[in-house]
């Protein structure tokens, strides 16, 4: 694998990967008989689709935790902001402690991962939504994370993470890409080699891809790099990273898109004939009204910029965020 002192911006390129990106995920998810049934729950798009362009380092924190396969089933309970583990069918039997003792050690080792896939509905696993029981049986309307993610977030809050099973709804399956792809580009490009240079040339090559998420991030980021800001740049490059992903957590709204693309449409006024750009324009409204996915303005778009826009735009991200083989803009 290509070291990150070695990684060229072009190789950085998702449709020009030199490598594979390090992305943690529930064993299960990978065919491992890991569950408490002695079972899996492989998942074909993880397993083969995303295989090409993701090398997982895979992990089942029960096992790891030596509560054996197959083996009872575990559940949450108590506090849900601080909920503990415990057997599904025994009284008592809190097994939270010999837990975290085998997660805490493997959560030291994550600062390479680019992003996290977990098993849904999972009490150690899932991201959003698992039960936690109260002493007399019934769960408290208020939902957790999985006792392994709740750690995991708490540990590397700006990680990319998603459950197998929202993979399955589109515009989080490209909002989750998405991140993946710029995380991995922001730790080799600026966190691997940082100056205030490598900085700036990242936020040019992603200004749209953060317009396309929200007008005032883009104004926020971009003020950060202003040369005005008088923090340190370490401090400053932590903020800049951290307002970035977390603007790009939040699946870009379609409108966001035109807006983007029409700003985009600018970088023609000059070299291209205003019959053509009209074209390019009345797709973006056919977009705008739901008519077509976002591949066919892109595309149109694109087509143009390759040919007649400057270096600068041919560089931006927004037009190849991920590889385009995995086909995802056609689905959104």
């Amino acid at each position: 694998m290509t070291t990150p002192n070695t990684i060229s911006h072009a190789s950085l390129s998702a449709d020009h990967l030199s490598h594979k990106i390090p992305v943690g995920i529930s064993a299960c998810l990978l065919g491992d008989n890991v569950r408490f049934n002695g079972g899996h729950s492989r998942s074909a798009y993880c397993d083969t689709s995303l295989s090409d362009y993701f090398e997982y380092q895979k992990f089942c924190p029960e096992v790891a935790a030596g509560f054996g396969t197959p083996r009872p089933t575990v559940r949450l309970e108590g506090d849900p902001s601080n909920p503990r583990m415990t057997y599904s069918n025994q009284k008592g039997g809190d097994i939270t402690a010999t837990f975290m003792d085998a997660t805490r050690p493997y959560l030291d080792k994550l600062e390479h991962l680019d992003g996290y896939i977990l098993m849904k509905n999972s009490p150690s696993c899932g991201l959003e939504r698992i039960k936690v029981y109260q002493e007399n049986g019934h769960p408290h309307m208020e939902r957790s994370a999985g006792l392994f993610t709740k750690a995991l977030k708490e540990r590397y809050p700006l990680l990319p993470m998603e459950e197998d099973g929202r993979l399955n709804d589109p515009a989080l399956k490209e909002n989750f890409l998405l991140r993946v792809f710029a995380h991995h580009e922001f730790r080799h490009s600026v966190t691997a080699k940082p100056s205030m240079k490598a900085l700036i040339a990242f936020h040019s090559r992603y200004k749209y891809l953060v317009m396309a998420h929200s007008q005032p991030a883009y104004k926020a980021l971009g003020k950060m790099l202003s040369g005005n800001d008088p923090r340190p740049f370490e401090v400053l490059k932590e903020a800049y990273f951290q307002a970035l992903m977390t603007t790009l957590s939040t699946p870009a709204k379609r409108k966001n898109h035109c807006n983007a693309l029409m700003h985009l449409v600018g970088y023609l006024k000059r070299s291209v004939d205003v019959s053509i750009r009209k074209d390019i324009i009345g797709v973006i409204e056919q977009y705008r009204r739901g008519e077509v996915n976002l591949a066919t303005p892109m595309t149109l778009l694109g087509h143009y910029l390759n040919h007649y826009g400057s270096q600068y735009v041919k560089e931006q991200r927004y037009f190849a965020p991920y590889p385009s083989a995995l086909g995802i803009r056609n689905t959104v």
